[in-house]
């Protein structure tokens, strides 16, 4: 059974630098798959894909949920396995994921750290062990059989912000969804850039405004608004 790796990216040549390689070496398929889909990248993230020996897609739509469903098109994997590029996968990820949907899973997560030993941050990840109404972020990862994913239609391209949470919970109504008990790592450069309360209370913001039915595109106008990026 094999996993197609899909990693949606906008400027990410130093995170993919890393995470590329990691894949590969933690990987026992000489035909494991990886595709990088770029959004509109300025910086070298296509080039350095590439040189790294991942299939590179370029997406006309300027979002994760269009880019992850186009790389799912071009999958060829009987799992697809969607990984943000500042994520450390866990080393016996191709392991976990093929037993877990060979035992019933149909998709799933990881728990995770963040690379940073703040303790707020490290209170943070420790929640993300529960299968609870929260689970399934795109720091999670997330994996899901191929014929799940095209039951469901994929990730509904009207979230531009929140899209993994809207598909997740669509895979719970329906199928078998489980957290694994096994680490992986997320970057805290969010929180860096940001406080720890101001990080909470832009998500706080956006998940109560989602759960009211708040258009996306406004969703992502407030989160912006409400925090710096680098």
């Amino acid at each position: 059974m094999q996993i197609s790796v899909i990693i949606p990216v906008l400027n990410e040549e130093e995170s993919l630098r890393k995470l590329i390689p990691s894949i590969f070496d933690h990987s026992k398929n000489k035909q494991l798959e990886i595709i990088v889909v770029d959004g509109g990248s300025t910086d070298r993230s296509i080039l350095t894909a590439r040189s790294l020996g991942a299939k590179v897609l370029q997406s006309p739509t300027q979002s994760r949920a269009a880019q992850m469903n186009l790389g799912a098109k071009n999958a060829t994997g009987g799992i697809f396995y969607f990984v943000h590029a500042d994520t450390s996968i866990h080393a016996d990820f191709e392991t976990d994921i093929i037993q877990a949907v060979r035992n019933g899973i149909d998709a799933g997560c990881y728990r995770y750290r963040f690379d940073s030993k703040k303790i707020l941050l490290n209170f943070n990840a420790w929640f993300t062990r529960f299968n609870s109404i929260l689970a399934g972020g795109g720091d999670q990862t997330l994996f899901v059989a191929k014929n799940i994913f095209e039951s469901l239609g994929g990730f509904n391209e009207y979230y531009t912000i929140m899209e993994d949470f809207e598909f997740v919970g669509r895979i719970k109504k329906m199928y078998n969804f489980q957290v694994l008990p096994k680490t992986i790592m997320v970057s805290a450069r969010k929180y860096d850039t940001n406080s720890w309360i101001r990080v909470q209370l832009a998500n706080m913001t956006v998940f109560i405004l989602f759960f009211c039915k708040q258009s996306p595109d406004s969703l992502k106008t407030i989160y912006r608004r409400m925090l710096n990026y680098r």
